[in-house]
C-alpha cells in the first residue's frame, strides 16, 4: 500500500464516452507476486534485482527482456518462462480497495481493460482478485508494440466504438501514462500502490473508496465523490 502523504482529490470535470483501465496496479495489486517471479529470474540472469524490478512494471514481458539486450538470451522463450511462473503464483493478488464496486457500477459496454499482461495471466489475476472479466479486454497478444506505445489504448477505444480523445485512461505507471497521452486520451493516475511520487500533471486518485462512476445523459461517464 502507498506510503505517500494523502493529497486532496481532484477529479476530472469532463464527461467521457468510456473508461479504459490498466490492470496491474490500477484495479488490482499484483506487485508481490510479480516481483517474486521476476526477482528470481533477474537473479538467475545476474542482474541487480533491486535496480531491475522497478523497470518491469506496466510493460509486456517480452519488451522488458528485449530491452535488456542480454547476450545469448531468447526474449520470447524467457518471457514464456516468466509467464508460466506468474500464472502459477497469484498469492497475494488482491483488488485495489473499492475497485470491484466501482467497475460494477459502469455499464459493461462503456469500459475495457488494456493490459500488458498476456490473456491467460490477465484472466488468472482477475479471478484471484475477485474481479469479473470485462466484456472487452486488450492484452499483450493484441498488439505488436506494448506500452508506452499507444497501440493498446487506441485498440481499446476502437473495440468500444469511441474515439481515444473521448476516453479517460486509468493508469499507475509512467509507461502506461505515456501510452494514454500518445493515444490522445485524458489520464487519471491511480496511486494506491505507489511508494514514490510520479512526476505527472494528471489528476491522481489514491483508490476507489471515496468515488463512484456517474452515468449521465446519453450514457456519458464521469467520476463523482461519494456522498
Amino acid at each position: 500500500m502507498s506510503s505517500l502523504p494523502e493529497a486532496k482529490i481532484i477529479l476530472p470535470e469532463k464527461r467521457y464516452a468510456a473508461f479504459l483501465f490498466d490492470m496491474d496496479g490500477t484495479i488490482l495489486n499484483s506487485i508481490a507476486a510479480a516481483e517474486r517471479v521476476w526477482g528470481r529470474w533477474a537473479a538467475a540472469m545476474g542482474l541487480d534485482v533491486e535496480k531491475f524490478l522497478p523497470t518491469m512494471h506496466g510493460k509486456r514481458g517480452i519488451d522488458t527482456i528485449t530491452a535488456l539486450n542480454l547476450p545469448g538470451v531468447d526474449p520470447r522463450y524467457e518471457a514464456n518462462v516468466i509467464l508460466q511462473g506468474e500464472i502459477e503464483d497469484v498469492e497475494g493478488v488482491v483488488p485495489i480497495p473499492g475497485a470491484v464496486e466501482f467497475l460494477s457500477a459502469i455499464p459493461p459496454e462503456r469500459w475495457a481493460i488494456v493490459t500488458s499482461s498476456p490473456i491467460e495471466l490477465a484472466k488468472r489475476r482477475l479471478e484471484a482478485a475477485g474481479i469479473a472479466q470485462p466484456r472487452y479486454m486488450v492484452t499483450a497478444e493484441d498488439v505488436t508494440v506494448g506500452k508506452p506505445n499507444p497501440q493498446g489504448y487506441i485498440l481499446g477505444s476502437e473495440r468500444l466504438g469511441v474515439r481515444p480523445s473521448d476516453v479517460l485512461v486509468f493508469e499507475d505507471v509512467l509507461a502506461g501514462v505515456q501510452a494514454g497521452e500518445a493515444a490522445g486520451a485524458d489520464v487519471l493516475v491511480i496511486t494506491a500502490t505507489h511508494n514514490h511520487p510520479m512526476d505527472t500533471s494528471h489528476p491522481r486518485l489514491p483508490g476507489y473508496l471515496d468515488v463512484t462512476p456517474h452515468v449521465g445523459d446519453h450514457g456519458r461517464l464521469s467520476i463523482v465523490a461519494r456522498p
